[in-house]
C-alpha cells in the first residue's frame, strides 16, 4: 500500500501531535534528532522533519502501537507514509 505524500504529511502530523503529549519521549525526541522546541513549531510543515518524526516513531513497536491505537490508525500504514516522504524510499544496495 502506498500513500500520498498528502496522507503522509498528515499521518506525520498526526503523529507529532501524539508525540507532544507524551511527556517521557518528546526529550528522547529533542536529543535524537537535534530538534529545539522552536524547531518543533517552525518546522512542522515541512515534509523532511515530518520523515525525522515517522523516523523516530518507528524505532520502537510499542510506540507506533500506542500511537495508532490512540489515533484509530492501522499499524501498518506508518511505514508506507514514511516511504511517501522525503528520504523515506529504501535503498537497494545491490
Amino acid at each position: 500500500m502506498s500513500l500520498s505524500a498528502d496522507a503522509a504529511e498528515t499521518l506525520a502530523l498526526q503523529a507529532l501531535a501524539w508525540l507532544m503529549t507524551q511527556d517521557e519521549l518528546v526529550p528522547v525526541f529533542l536529543g535524537s534528532t537535534g530538534a529545539s522546541e522552536a524547531d518543533l513549531r517552525a518546522r512542522a510543515g515541512e515534509a523532511d522533519f515530518l520523515g525525522s518524526v515517522l523516523d523516530f516513531l518507528l524505532m520502537d513497536d510499542a510506540w507506533v502501537i500506542a500511537f495508532c491505537d490512540s489515533a484509530e490508525i492501522p499499524y501498518d500504514r506508518v511505514m508506507p507514509a514514511r516511504a511517501a516522504l522525503p528520504g523515506g524510499a529504501q535503498t537497494h544496495w545491490t
